[in-house]
C-alpha cells in the first residue's frame, strides 16, 4: 500500500482494466467516480470522494471512440479542478488525433495541437503517454510531458523468446528510428520496408532495404490501425526469403478489415500492449498482449515523488 503524500488515480470508461492493474501496482484504491450519459448522450460525471490537495491522475486513452472518449475525459478533468485537486496529471496510453500532426495539404487542420490545447484549458498540469506517432507533438504543449516507451518491454518479451539468426523491420521510413533502438537492445541487424501511401489507410510496398533471406524477421511500428501495412510488409518478406515474420506494436486499433486481414496474414505472432484494450473479440490467437501497467505506475510514482522518470529506460 502506498502511504506518501496523498495520490489518487481515477479511470475514465476507455481502458477500465489497465487502470486497475495500474493502480494495483502502485499501491492505492481506484478512486471512485460514475460515468453516465443523458437521455439526450451528454456525458454527466460524478466524482464520489474528496479529492481537495490531492495529486490526482486521470488514466484514459483517446481511442475508439475516440470523441466520445476525448470528451469524457475532459468534463473529468474539469470535475477535478473544481474539486480543489492539487494538480491534475492526465494519463493518455494512446495520444488519439497524433496522426493528424502537421499539414499535408492545403487548408489540413493539426488536429493533434488542438487535442494538446484542449487537454491544457480544460486544467491538466501534466500529461504522461506512450509512443507518440510523432514525437513533435510533445512541444505542443506549454505543460510538462513524459514520454514513455514500449520498447523496453518489446525487447525483453523477444529477448525471452531466443530467436535466432534475427533481423528487425521497420515497416517504413518513419519508423526507423525507433527500428533501430529495438534492434540495438537485441543486438541485431535492421532492414527497411520502402513503401507509399496513396491515400489514408492505404499502404503500398514498394520495395525492401536490407538482408532478410533465411531470417526470423521482427516488423516493428507505433500503430497497428488496418493492418494493411502489417498484412502486405510480411508478404512482401516472405516473398524475399525470409524464414518467419512476427509482428510488434505498442497501440492495437485494429479497426475495420484489420482482424480480417491479420488472421489472413502470414505472420506467426502479433504481440502489442494493452495502452488499448483488445475486448475479447479481437483476440485471435496468434494475438499477444503485453501489459504496460507497472512501467506507467512506475511513472506516477516517481512523478508523484519528484522523482527522475527517465531512469525507467536505464
Amino acid at each position: 500500500m502506498y502511504r506518501g503524500r496523498k495520490l489518487q488515480i481515477f479511470s475514465g470508461t476507455a481502458n477500465l482494466g489497465l487502470t486497475e492493474e495500474i493502480a494495483q501496482h502502485v499501491g492505492v484504491p481506484l478512486g471512485l467516480a460514475e460515468v453516465k450519459r443523458f437521455s439526450d448522450g451528454e456525458i454527466n460525471i460524478y466524482i464520489g470522494e474528496s479529492v481537495r490537495g490531492a495529486d490526482v491522475f486521470i488514466v484514459q486513452p483517446i481511442c475508439c471512440p475516440a470523441n466520445e472518449n476525448l470528451m469524457e475525459l475532459l468534463i473529468m478533468m474539469d470535475a477535478l479542478k473544481r474539486a480543489s485537486a492539487k494538480s491534475i496529471n492526465t494519463v493518455l496510453p494512446y495520444y488519439g488525433y497524433a496522426r493528424q500532426d502537421r499539414k499535408t495539404r492545403a487548408r489540413d487542420p493539426i488536429t493533434a495541437k488542438l487535442v494538446a490545447d484542449l487537454l491544457t484549458t480544460a486544467g491538466a498540469n501534466r500529461v504522461i503517454t506512450m509512443d507518440l506517432h510523432a514525437g513533435q507533438i510533445q512541444g505542443f504543449f506549454n505543460i510538462p510531458v513524459d514520454h514513455l516507451k514500449s520498447l523496453p518491454i518489446l525487447a525483453k518479451y523477444f529477448e525471452q523468446k531466443g530467436l535466432t539468426d534475427a533481423v528487425v523491420i521497420s515497416p517504413d521510413m518513419g519508423g526507423v528510428t525507433r527500428a533501430r533502438e529495438l534492434a540495438e537492445r537485441l543486438q541485431l541487424p535492421i532492414a527497411i520496408i520502402d513503401k507509399r501511401r496513396p491515400e489514408q489507410n492505404v499502404a503500398q510496398v514498394m520495395s525492401i532495404i536490407g538482408k532478410v533471406k533465411g531470417k526470423t524477421v521482427i516488423m516493428l511500428d507505433d500503430i497497428i490501425d488496418t493492418a494493411g501495412t502489417i498484412a502486405k510488409g510480411a508478404t512482401a518478406l516472405l516473398e524475399q526469403g525470409a524464414r518467419e515474420v512476427y509482428a510488434c506494436c505498442t497501440h492495437p486499433v485494429l479497426s475495420g478489415p484489420a482482424l480480417e486481414r491479420l488472421a489472413a496474414s502470414p505472420i506467426t505472432e502479433i504481440v502489442v500492449t494493452n495502452t488499448i484494450p483488445v475486448t475479447a473479440e479481437k483476440k485471435l490467437d496468434k494475438i499477444r498482449v503485453l501489459s504496460v501497467a507497472p512501467l506507467i505506475g512506475d511513472a506516477i510514482i516517481r512523478i508523484h515523488e519528484e522523482l527522475s522518470v527517465s531512469k525507467l529506460f536505464d
